[in-house]
């Protein structure tokens, strides 16, 4: 618009707009707004039928008496014309309850709570864990295999895994458990992040966690790259050339996934001295 004004001295409004590429209508319409009176910039005209003041604080004083306080506006408005009275319709109610800002659910609405994002930082080896479990396609339609893995982010090295039949609390207690023993962890050295999953959140592992003085943190919930580490070391997995559409049985899986985590492991090594914890 400001180029149309430029060229307009020069060479006249339409070959300006012209040269600009828009309609000369919307030149003159912004000119127009501009160059209008206060007194022309009319509000929109109230309807005959609007209420008076007088007449919404009427139905506003209906509406708080001790009678409708407690009810909808639809229930006033039956109510009143069951004993002959009408004040208005019920959407013009809602309207005169919405200026006032008495317009709410009334049922009891769920509090979401503000929750800080994750900081994931390791200056060391087992420092900060990141685990998860990915299904693994089986040899019929709807069965899986469930890999348990634990990731130390500060190499991104596979400190633990397993190949289950199923996805459980007890499992993920024991696999924690054989692991961070194997790793040799002191109470107050390790933090171990997670997404919000049944076996993550479940009471086994977080008694577990407490009695060991292990700290857990979790992901926000609905937030998928709060665990980046985990959902990068799976994508690594599943999209190697090797990686079958299916496995044929447990053993199977198990042996693909030894296969994998002995070529993936000592390239994450950096000062991990420990080896996988294996299929457990």
């Amino acid at each position: 618009m400001e180029a149309v004004e430029v060229l307009t001295p020069e060479v006249g409004t339409r070959p300006a707009c012209a040269a600009i590429g828009i309609s000369p209508a919307t030149v003159y319409r912004h000119r127009a707004k501009r160059n209008a009176q206060p007194s022309e910039l009319q509000r929109r005209p109230s309807p005959p039928r609007t209420l008076s003041s007088q007449e919404r604080q009427e139905v506003l004083d209906v509406l708080h008496s001790e009678r409708f306080v407690d009810q909808a506006p639809q229930e006033v408005f039956a109510a009143l014309l069951d004993g002959g009275q009408y004040l208005c319709s019920t959407r013009t109610m809602y309207r005169i309850l919405d200026a006032q800002q008495e317009v709410k659910e009334r049922r009891d609405q769920l509090c979401h709570p503000q929750y800080q994002k994750p900081q994931l930082l390791a200056t060391a080896p087992n420092e900060v864990w990141s685990w998860d479990i990915t299904k693994l396609l089986g040899p019929a339609k709807w069965s899986y295999f469930y890999l348990y893995v634990i990731l130390d982010i500060f190499s991104r090295y596979v400190v633990g895994w397993m190949v289950a039949s199923r996805e459980a609390a007890v499992l993920a207690q024991k696999f924690i458990q054989a692991t961070m023993e194997k790793q040799n962890i002191q109470p107050g050295q390790l933090t171990i992040h997670a997404d919000r999953g049944s076996s993550m959140k479940s009471k086994p592992v977080a008694f577990l966690l407490a009695d060991l003085g292990v700290t857990k943190t979790h992901s926000r919930p609905h937030i998928s790259d709060d665990n980046p580490y985990s959902e990068a070391q799976f994508k690594t997995l599943k999209y190697r050339p090797d990686f079958p559409d299916r496995f044929g049985s447990l053993e199977d899986a198990r042996a693909f996934c030894q296969r994998f985590f002995t070529w993936y492991g000592p390239r994450h090594l950096q000062g991990q001295g420990k080896g996988i914890a294996g299929c457990l």
